[in-house]
């Protein structure tokens, strides 16, 4: 199995998916436990979703459903989303944008939203969501009514609305995330956009998308086979692969120590820029260039924009690329 390449450029992913083609090896990546399936709908046009300049220019309401933009993702809040005045938003968020937190516990995301947290139980999405299609229907709900029925409000009047989903709300509806995709079709206004970890998560997503019509989890044996037995977990619960290629990720700490035990039997090869637990472990580490710093290249960002990012400074170490076309050379 391949894994990672979620924080190496899209070349580099293009070139481990050529690998794991020619090895009729499976590939995955950290959206197969996180927001794959959300990501796998927002290409099949399931829900209406939009750049992040456009969120800039024209945005009045922003839902942070799941997600503490302020403490894991800064950056989109001060110059894509509550704080920076856009085309049509010229009189700043104190005016023209209406923030809104969705979420578990009052998180510093929420604090910034100003009295418009909305706290839910653990795992309870799934029937806020349905209570608050309820609402939208011209229902009284039974779940929180007064609440509810003033968040419906909120989100009737938007002009250019945007949900972003935060892993929070995935983990919780992973199980039933077409719900999401229901509420999306009742808010015309509205706009979904997952909120990705890793940098070039959805470039991974995209691609492999391209190749073979999914996401993740995918096979290579003749024709690519999609089945969730070939997610990094389910392949080390059940003992299934015998070797693991490991680029730009870190699943010795990021995995429960249940699913990673048999990573101790196997043959493990590690591509990264950094020490990790996982490079500790591995039978061959290859040190690499650091993407957008130590080498350029393409990546996808989280609304789907294709940027370019620049090399920094000069280095020692070949890319993530590079390595992969090396290892595809003689393999």
């Amino acid at each position: 199995m391949l894994f990672g390449l979620d924080n190496s450029t899209s070349e580099a992913q293009a070139k481990g998916i050529a690998l794991a083609k020619k090895l009729n090896a499976a590939i995955d990546d950290t959206s197969s436990f996180c927001q794959g399936q959300l990501i796998e709908r927002a290409l099949l046009k399931k829900f209406r979703t939009c750049y992040l300049e456009d969120v800039r220019n024209n945005a009045d309401v922003l839902v942070y459903w799941g997600s503490d933009a302020q403490d894991s993702q800064p950056r989109p809040l001060s110059r894509f989303s509550v704080f920076p005045r856009g085309e049509s938003r010229q009189r700043g968020y104190e005016e023209d944008r209406l923030a809104i937190a969705i979420d578990v516990r009052e998180s510093n995301t929420a604090k910034i939203c100003k009295g418009h947290f909305y706290r839910i139980p653990l795992r309870g999405d799934r029937e806020f969501i349905l209570a608050l299609m309820e609402a939208l229907s011209g229902k009284v709900p039974k779940y929180d009514p007064k609440r509810i029925l003033e968040l419906a409000g909120f989100l009737k009047k938007a002009q250019f609305g945007v949900i972003f989903a935060g892993i929070g709300l995935t983990y919780s509806i992973k199980d039933d995330i077409d719900v999401l995709v229901s509420l999306a079709q009742m808010l015309p206004n509205f706009h979904v956009m997952p909120m990705v970890g890793q940098y070039n998560m959805r470039g991974f997503n995209e691609a492999l998308f391209k190749e073979t019509g999914f996401v993740n989890s995918v096979k290579f044996d003749g024709k690519p086979v999609h089945d969730n037995k070939y997610s990094i977990v389910e392949a080390l619960k059940a003992k299934s692969i015998d070797a693991l290629l490991v680029v730009g990720s870190d699943p010795l700490s990021s995995l429960p120590r249940s699913v990673i035990s048999h990573l101790a039997s196997i043959p493990v090869i590690c591509i990264d820029p950094c020490v990790t637990l996982t490079s500790k472990i591995a039978q061959v580490t290859i040190p690499a260039a650091s993407s957008g710093f130590e080498c350029g290249g393409r990546a996808v960002r989280m609304d789907g924009k294709v940027i370019e990012i620049p090399k920094v400074v000069e280095n020692q170490y070949l890319s993530d690329e590079d390595i992969l076309d090396r290892i595809l050379d003689v393999v």
